[in-house]
């Protein structure tokens, strides 16, 4: 049976792919269960990752969740599963990275926003399709948009359904740069081979530091910083003995 996610480390990087390219890798609930436990697995592996891509098989990324398996019956192994995973790739300890192609809709938009950065190619096509359908967001969508793209952005994308280009992605910061799609896998894994150049004891550090602190105002998420940095990694001197600069 051929996998729904596939897996392949090079280098320190964990390039995670979704393997539905027929499908337009339409989000299904065997689709999230294989995400999951990769996703379980990389949250132990600190020491062997340092750094995530998650992409998608073929021209999309993925049209979002898969409306003929909800139509079908269909369902994950318990309500709010999908929420779980989302929410666990935004929780892992290392960098994630989405890579993004063609479609992007709805569930995977709120798939790629548990990203920490994203680049996109210029056949980019994301949106906000729930209220095409009459659902309702659920995995995350009225949080993470408007802290990506800000509160205005966001209910433009939401009420309107509008599809937005990879090129306006980068334009509103929903995506950190766009490129030719020709080009987008190798600006992918430069960006993940320079952050894996770093240490990863401070990458996991400051992804636990930014991420946390969104719970806080300003002076609240200074005292939290400033409590829960865990200070330099060990070797650090030998960093810093070999610095030059550039």
């Amino acid at each position: 049976m051929t996998s729904l996610v596939l897996r392949e480390n090079v280098d320190g990087i964990a390039i995670l792919t979704l393997n539905r390219p027929q499908a337009l890798n339409a989000l299904s609930p065997a689709l999230f269960v294989e995400l999951r436990g990769h996703v379980t697995s990389l949250a132990l592996e600190t020491d062997e990752i340092g750094c995530v891509i998650l992409r998608g098989e073929g021209r999309s990324f993925s049209a979002g969740n898969d409306l003929k398996a909800m139509q079908a019956g269909e369902q994950a192994p318990y309500p709010m599963y999908q929420a779980e995973v989302v929410e666990m790739i935004e929780d892992l300890p290392q960098p994630v990275i989405a890579e993004v192609q063609g479609h992007c809709y709805t569930g995977a938009l709120e798939l790629v926003l548990a990203c920490d950065l994203l680049i996109c190619g210029e056949s980019a096509k994301f949106a906000d399709t729930h209220g095409k359908w009459g659902l309702t967001p659920i995995w995350g969508m009225s949080q993470r948009l408007p802290q990506r793209i800000g509160v205005l952005n966001a209910k433009e994308m939401m009420y309107t359904g509008r599809v937005v280009s990879g090129e306006e992605a980068f334009e509103i910061g929903l995506a950190n740069r766009c490129v030719p799609d020709a080009r987008l896998h190798e600006e992918t894994m430069q960006l993940a081979r320079e952050i894996v150049g770093n240490s990863w004891h401070t990458l996991r550090a400051d992804k636990m530091l930014v991420n946390r602190s969104q719970d806080y105002g300003l002076k609240e998420g200074l005292a939290f910083e400033r409590k829960n940095s865990p200070g330099r990694e060990a070797g650090a001197a030998e960093r810093l003995s070999g610095f030059r600069k550039e």
